[in-house]
């Protein structure tokens, strides 16, 4: 995180303003997940199950999202992959994220960052004030189950109040 924190600073773009990121990370409150690939961790993000609005169930949503910097976006295009998969294994109905974007959504260097997500199957759904203050596009991405993803990525995740199990797996 402290990396790609550095990674944005020096290229003049957004990064979080009103909350120690790494600080989340570290509590042990905090249950997050990680994207490794022979030990390297390539992303980490905090995985929430949050109500889509009243009385109409939950949905994943995906805080705090950080890649290692320099990485393709085949990171990107995995965490959406699983993410998708993992939340229609769970039942629920779509995955939301947000971005920062301290310019408009329709500037770069925001633009070419939605259009890549958006190329991935990710709707932005609108922007403005974010979770935590900051300026931000906001994210969904419908669940689809991914048969096979498992032999790319294995899971050890589990839903609140559950044990992992077989259908945790991705």
């Amino acid at each position: 995180m402290q990396d790609r924190q550095r990674w944005l600073a020096v290229r003049d773009l957004p990064a979080p303003a009103r909350a120690d990121i790494p600080a989340l990370f570290r509590d042990s409150q905090t249950e997050s997940a990680g994207l490794f690939e022979d030990g390297k961790l390539l992303a980490c993000f905090i995985p929430q199950w949050e109500a889509i609005r009243r009385d109409e169930g939950l949905c994943l949503h995906l805080r705090c999202v950080h890649t290692l910097p320099d990485q393709p976006d085949d990171v990107t295009r995995l965490i959406t992959l699983w993410a998708s998969d993992y939340a229609a294994r769970q039942g629920l109905p779509f995955v939301r994220a947000e971005t920062l974007a301290a310019h408009p959504p329709d500037a770069d260097p925001v633009a070419a960052l939605l259009r890549r997500l958006t190329d991935m199957g990710w709707s932005v759904k609108s922007s403005g004030t974010g979770r935590k203050g900051d300026r931000a596009a906001r994210l969904e991405l419908a669940a689809e189950r991914r048969s096979g993803l498992s032999v790319l990525i294995g899971c050890c995740l589990h839903a609140p109040g559950t044990v992992p199990d077989d259908r945790s797996s991705a």
